[in-house]
């Protein structure tokens, strides 16, 4: 199984891979004090090229798919309230997509 972590600008970025899925989760802290954090999930099936679906955590809800893996970073940027380029990409998880 392979897996990857990456951190930077204030988010950490968890790349893991399940007999179903490929699955990139951000967390950024939100408030250190009340130790609230956001999440937000980008998962693709692992037969083969499929669209990726975006979830508000690893195993959450998923609110959209997209063919495209920077559409895709971009609404889970929106989730996290930052700017897509903050978010740090593990190499293992460049190749998402269509």
């Amino acid at each position: 199984m392979t897996e990857a972590t990456l951190s930077a600008n204030g988010i950490t970025a968890r790349y893991f891979e399940t007999a179903a899925e490929r699955v990139l989760v951000f967390e950024r802290e939100v408030d250190e004090e009340a130790g609230e954090a956001r999440t937000a999930a980008v998962a693709q099936n692992r037969d083969g090229y499929a669209m990726l679906m975006v979830r508000t955590a690893a195993d959450g809800d998923e609110l959209e798919r997209y063919y495209g893996f920077d559409m895709a970073i971009d609404h889970a940027a929106v989730l996290l309230g930052v700017d897509p380029v903050d978010l740090p990409i593990p190499d293992e998880a460049a190749d998402m997509g269509m």
